[in-house]
């Protein structure tokens, strides 16, 4: 993924969430922290869809996780409607994503250049620059 210089990044999985810019080119991106909001997941309307008797007996739903992803897009969806990002990428845990993709706002997809389905949280900057250049 090429992120283009001042376009921002946005990292999510069910826990964490941090928005990071690139201070340097698509070729060599250099990038610092710009928000890690905390939020508060109270968007549980995954729990309608997630009724299903394969996901009950397997554990493998998690609302609050989803919650946080949708806490993360309407995070986003602001930053996008106030102009304060004006072109993000977003990379997040497939499961997250999902959920994300279900909240964004039009504005929040005309500012979209690039998603991808990763767990990058908790890595060190330089990892996250060199995943950057190499998906």
């Amino acid at each position: 993924m090429r992120l283009p210089h001042k376009a921002h990044l946005a990292i999510v999985d069910g826990e964490r969430f941090v928005v990071m810019v690139n201070d340097g080119s698509p070729d060599d991106p250099a990038l610092r922290e710009f928000a890690s909001p905390e939020l508060a997941g109270q968007n549980f309307s995954a729990g309608v869809r997630h009724q299903d008797d394969i996901g009950q007996r397997h554990g493998s739903t998690d609302l609050n996780e989803l919650a946080h992803a949708a806490a993360a897009a309407e995070w986003l969806n602001r930053a996008a409607l106030d102009k304060t990002i004006e072109r993000l990428a977003i990379v997040a845990d497939p499961k997250s994503l999902g959920e994300m993709r279900r909240h964004y706002h039009k504005a929040l997809q005309d500012i979209l250049i690039a998603e991808e389905a990763k767990t990058l949280t908790g890595q060190p900057v330089s990892r996250i620059e060199s995943k950057l250049l190499s998906a």
